[in-house]
């Protein structure tokens, strides 16, 4: 994806399962996922990462959330949120990205998209290239 970039530096690998005993004795790991499907809408402004924006980061700030607002009072639906707001080239597909693992994000990315459920919309996230609304698909 052009816009986030495999970020192998910020990206840490996934972390090791954590082992927990039951009342039975047995023992079995939590395993988290390793990857996850997302959908985004990214709201750049002027001096972010591959920006062309020419927006404050106030403006952006405001925008991601009134966006979010809409989402969440269903008066938009996500894709065609993201193929109105997005500054993405994803936006043209709704902000598909496709399914990614851990390390292929930006930290602040991954970590938000990691720990949403499945149909689940996070806050706005701020990263280097701008402002995420980021839904789980997968």
């Amino acid at each position: 994806m052009a816009v986030l970039a495999v970020a192998a530096a910020c990206g840490k690998g996934g972390s090791e399962p954590s082992e927990t005993a039951d009342q039975g004795s047995e023992v079995h790991q939590a395993v988290a996922p390793q990857t996850v499907g997302a959908s985004h809408i990214l709201i750049a402004y002027q001096g972010a990462q591959r920006s062309t924006a020419t927006r404050t980061r106030d403006e952006a700030l405001q925008l991601a959330q009134d966006i979010h607002d809409m989402l969440a009072s269903g008066s938009i639906h996500f894709p065609d949120a993201a193929m109105r707001y997005s500054d993405c080239p994803s936006g043209a597909n709704g902000g598909d990205l496709g399914v990614f693992g851990r390390g292929a994000m930006v930290a602040e990315f991954e970590n938000a998209a990691f720990s949403l459920e499945v149909g689940e919309i996070s806050d706005v996230v701020e990263t280097p290239f701008g402002y995420h609304i980021i839904m789980r698909t997968q």
